[in-house]
């Protein structure tokens, strides 16, 4: 989280929180809650009344990692590649999208000259669902973005997404994440 609460466009604005404080916090307080791929999900999922309360009254998720314990309304859990070759690891864009804008697929797909690093995984995404990006091919969607009353969740099936950064088009993806964030834009 580092790399997040240190960036310009979030110094003041985001306030990191003991996860197991959950219970206590009056999530309305907020705009955002940001799911790390590291985090607890088992006791997310003891929470996931209080978190689709907070989508449906307006607030965003943005939420990483392979979903193991059900803590979103609508997501199933996840698919990991079998027998996978280079191809099935490739990023694929279905859609711009605001958040990725001028980042190279090839980039996400290739850190360091390894394939896998952005998503080894896919998720089953709720009806009407914004599917950005699928691996390998278009029915394995990576990241998505939909709608929960009011809210909006965005997932990716991969390592954190404020964890991108460097020289390459990769490093587009937390400034332009934040400004998404922060901007309050529609489900897409």
């Amino acid at each position: 989280m580092a790399n997040l609460t240190s960036h310009p466009d979030a110094v003041g604005r985001i306030t990191a929180r003991d996860t197991y404080d959950l219970p206590a916090l009056d999530l309305n307080a907020f705009g955002s809650l940001l799911v790390s791929m590291h985090i607890d999900q088992r006791f997310l999922a003891s929470r996931a009344e209080q978190i689709a309360g907070f989508l449906h009254d307006g607030g965003t998720v943005i939420a990483n990692g392979h979903l193991a314990y059900p803590f979103l309304p609508g997501i199933t859990g996840f698919h990991p590649l079998e027998n996978y070759g280079l191809g099935d690891l490739a990023v694929l864009r279905l859609i711009d999208h605001p958040i990725w804008a001028g980042v190279s697929e090839n980039e996400l797909t290739f850190r360091r000259g390894v394939a896998g690093f952005y998503g080894r995984a896919w998720h089953e995404p709720p009806q009407g669902a914004t599917i950005v990006h699928a691996l390998g091919n278009p029915d394995r969607p990576l990241d998505f973005i939909y709608r929960i009353g009011k809210g909006r969740v965005l997932f990716h099936g991969g390592n954190d997404l404020w964890q991108y950064g460097g020289a390459d088009s990769a490093g587009r993806i937390l400034p332009q994440l934040l400004n998404w964030m922060f901007s309050g834009e529609s489900a897409s």
